[in-house]
């Protein structure tokens, strides 16, 4: 393979000098047998073509995937684990540590090991992943540790947007509107600030859970309302921030979407980076109750979702690769009109038990955006327990503000539980 990033993958990319990774993390009680979790690895890495590559941002043009036949196994660093914390600070480690060896693939694995409990921590750059990426993977790679004989079976990436797009995408049609976005493209940044804004303060994660009978609960209520976990997540964060922040808070939530449900040649277990975004608004100081938003909020998304022409959405940024390193530098520069990105990866589908070993529990990815505006909630289920990771830097959104947040964003979600407040 020599494939050029594809628009909305150089974005994830930032630069060679600037990792943006993604570490997805499960806790499993039992014994992990180290040949086994290699050769587990072998195989993922053999089934996926993005694990075989490297990026190459010296050619002309690029950056490009190359793949390389001669390139290392999947590297295991194993740490020797002391308290249920360590996977925090390993994955801030991880953070920052970049992808650069041409001969070593965009995939590593952290073993927190102890006598009977384990974390895994799977970490990949942002440009080769998104949260469907990471569930696959980590179920692959448990199933093998569990039974080393299963074989997987490899398949072929795509070369291109062109091989993407459906037999009756008319890109001929689009050839004069993509043009004119370009130039739009080209004329928006022009006029707009790229000085960066650094964010001089550390980044930081904040991790905790709800418990069984909290998401139970919590699920049970907005599916009575008619509405979803997400919408009634977006209206509790949404209050939070302006609780918080007051006239600073937009009242604006990013959602991203899994790009499967748009384009099928992209499959369940298929590597890919780009998840398009919905933005979800509610007015300030509006009067109406906390479910009418989140049925507000969830219609909102569905309209949203349903006019997407993610095809083209994707075609079309490729008329803008000579915009990308202005879009970084915006990005690393404006503090934007979004409060925070949420992303509700919902129910991992893992397998919980297994041979010599039992899957705890899993922890919701973490990830440091360089962002002026780094602001990100990722949210998981598993074993009917909500799990968060909040994360953000301490120039923009300060980690006691941050706190806050969460605080009353789950005390105002919970608030609004009948099953709750009146047990």
């Amino acid at each position: 393979m020599k494939r050029k990033l594809m628009m909305v993958e150089r974005i994830m990319y930032v630069d060679a000098h600037t990792p943006l990774n993604c570490v997805f993390t499960a806790k499993i009680q039992g014994c992990i047998n180290p040949d086994n979790l290699n050769a587990a690895l072998i195989k993922i890495q053999k089934k996926h073509p993005l694990l075989r590559v490297y990026i190459d941002n010296e050619e002309e043009g690029g950056p490009y995937f190359i793949t390389n036949d001669r390139i290392c196994k999947i590297p295991v660093r194993i740490v020797e684990r002391f308290t249920d914390q360590d996977w925090l600070k390993e994955s801030q480690t991880e953070w920052y540590r970049d992808f650069n060896d041409e001969n070593k693939p965009l995939a590593r694995v952290v073993w927190l090991k102890s006598a009977s409990v384990s974390e895994l921590l799977l970490v990949l750059p942002h440009c080769i992943c998104d949260g469907t990426t990471l569930v696959n993977l980590m179920r692959e790679i448990l199933s093998l540790v569990d039974n080393p004989q299963q074989e997987l079976e490899t398949y072929f990436s795509f070369n291109s947007v062109q091989e993407l797009m459906p037999a009756t995408f008319n890109a001929n049609k689009k050839v004069i509107k993509a043009k004119i976005f370009s130039l739009i493209g080209k004329l928006f940044f022009l006029f707009k600030s790229t000085e960066t804004q650094f964010n001089s303060g550390s980044d930081y994660v904040l991790h905790w859970k709800l418990d069984q009978e909290q998401t139970i609960a919590i699920a049970e209520a907005c599916k009575r309302a008619g509405t979803s976990v997400h919408a009634a997540l977006c209206v509790a964060f949404i209050k939070a921030f302006e609780q918080v922040k007051g006239n600073k808070a937009h009242e604006k939530v990013i959602s991203p979407a899994d790009i499967r449900r748009f384009i099928p040649e992209i499959k369940q277990d298929t590597m890919f980076a780009f998840a398009p975004i919905a933005e979800l608004v509610i007015g300030k100081n509006t009067a109406a109750g906390f479910w009418e938003l989140a049925r507000k909020v969830k219609t909102d998304l569905t309209n949203k979702i349903e006019a997407m022409n993610v095809y083209e959405m994707l075609w079309m940024g490729e008329y803008m690769h000579h915009s990308v390193n202005k879009m970084v530098k915006f990005l690393k520069a404006t503090n934007g009109t979004h409060d925070i990105t949420l992303s509700n990866m919902g129910r991992i589908s893992i397998p919980k038990t297994y041979q010599s070993f039992e899957l705890e529990t899993v922890y919701s990815p973490t990830v440091a955006f360089p962002w002026r505006n780094p602001n990100t909630l990722i949210t998981t289920t598993f074993k009917n327990q909500m799990d968060f990771t909040l994360m953000s830097n301490n120039t923009f959104l300060n980690k006691t503000e941050a706190s806050m947040i969460r605080d009353k964003a789950i005390e105002y979600l919970l608030a609004n539980i009948p099953q709750l407040t009146h047990a």
